[in-house]
């Protein structure tokens, strides 16, 4: 008989989520390889995805650890005194951090047992929070090989989540999705040869549309979570800039958070009330709806008070791939995928002026734009195709699991 194939145990904080298609491309493409999977959601979530069953994590289930804790101490003193250690000496750069690591403890001391009946092939934490805590404790425990994603929010908010390098480094390999984040983690002295980045992707390319004839007014959107690092203040003074110049231009802004209530009030105090909408969260079918409407998405990224800031965000690569023109700040990761002038244009966010005349250009430079199209759509073709890239990831962990012990 034929051995079973191995069977790969997915971590993840919650999933599916809405505003994490990226991860949800990436166990389709993993599924449409043929890859076996145990999918985790650590925090809600749960339910099946594409016909996988997802389990969620009960968190009354917690409660048990007043009993499990002394067990697993008395049988691993060295991995207490490890977690005591750590807790004592270090602070956490904020108490949601702390908090996600200690879910992704109690995580795993709580399926330490079933582990141990049950011997994962590979465990892959899919972020370097809760999952990757989790992963590394059943590591320390018992020796269950692990593998790990960083993403931005694990590597730079609050100088990056607590225990990031004690976890990535026992890694079998860390993998990052932009090469900011490869050198961010070899800054951290992790081992460069370990650490692959390999992008997201999109499940399957739609056409690539038409260029609008006339583009006046303008169309333009953004799509973004309504937070400090999107720098969308910014972007208000550039929709002022505009108006004041006679620009005409219609935008929409698509995306909730907390600072939304904040946004609407700077837009009336703007007079742009008229020109912006705040369209809130939409579902993903809706989104390619609005990539189909607009000629321009702008991303207008920072570095917020907190060192929070984006990777590339997956709505670039999304708006590259149907002939959108995309206009984006040079900070994070957006630069590897917008090269100034070939596959869209580069601005600084403080400089409004400079952005009036990158966007007047969009609008009446039609040889142009159509360059920039064509150049956009192939960068997208060869380095976000979903299936291409999960091939990369499954690759290494067939290599990992092909390993002795």
């Amino acid at each position: 008989m034929s051995a079973e194939p191995p069977v790969i145990t997915y971590l993840f904080t919650t999933f599916p989520k809405n505003t994490e298609s990226f991860l949800q491309r990436e166990i389709v493409a993993m599924k449409t390889h043929g890859v076996k999977m145990r999918l985790f959601s650590l925090w809600g979530g749960g339910g099946t995805f594409r016909g996988l069953p997802v389990e969620s994590f009960n968190e009354w289930r917690l409660l048990t650890l007043f009993w499990l804790i002394p067990y697993e101490s008395w049988r691993r003193p060295d991995v207490l005194a490890q977690l005591l250690r750590g807790l004592f000496t270090r602070r956490a750069p904020s108490w949601m951090n702390f908090w996600e690591n200690m879910l992704g403890a109690g995580f795993a001391c709580l399926y330490l047992r079933e582990f141990r009946r049950h011997p994962p092939a590979l465990i892959h934490a899919a972020w370097g929070g809760a999952p990757a805590t989790a992963a590394w404790l059943f590591w320390r425990a018992d020796g269950h090989r692990f593998s790990a994603a960083a993403h931005a929010y694990d590597i730079y908010e609050h100088g990056g989540d607590w225990w990031l390098k004690d976890k990535l480094e026992h890694a079998a390999f860390i993998h990052t999705s932009t090469e900011m984040g490869r050198r961010a983690l070899i800054e951290r002295r992790l081992a460069h040869g370990n650490i692959f980045c390999i992008r997201r992707g999109l499940e399957r390319l739609m056409p690539l549309k038409s260029l609008r004839s006339s583009r006046a007014p303008l169309h333009l959107l953004c799509i973004a979570r309504l937070v400090e690092k999107k720098g969308l203040d910014h972007q208000l003074r550039i929709y002022a800039a505009l108006r004041a110049a006679g620009v005409p231009f219609v935008a929409r802004i698509v995306g909730d958070g907390p600072l939304r209530a904040e946004l609407e009030k700077l837009a009336d105090r703007l007079g742009i009330g008229a020109n912006v909408a705040f369209a809130g969260h939409l579902p993903q079918h809706e989104v390619w709806s609005q990539l189909a409407w607009a000629d321009v998405l702008l991303h207008t990224g920072v570095v917020a008070p907190n060192g929070d800031r984006d990777g590339l965000p997956n709505v670039i690569p999304e708006a590259m791939s149907v002939g959108v023109l995309v206009v984006t700040s040079p900070v994070a990761a957006t630069t590897e995928a917008i090269t100034q002038g070939i596959t869209g244009l580069v601005v600084p966010v403080d400089t409004p002026n400079d952005w009036v005349s990158a966007l007047r250009r969009l609008s009446t430079d039609d040889a142009f734009a159509e360059k920039l199209r064509r150049a956009a759509r192939q960068w997208v073709e060869e380095n976000f195709d979903a299936h291409k890239n999960a091939a990369q990831l499954l690759g290494h962990f067939q290599r990992i699991i092909a390993t002795p012990r």
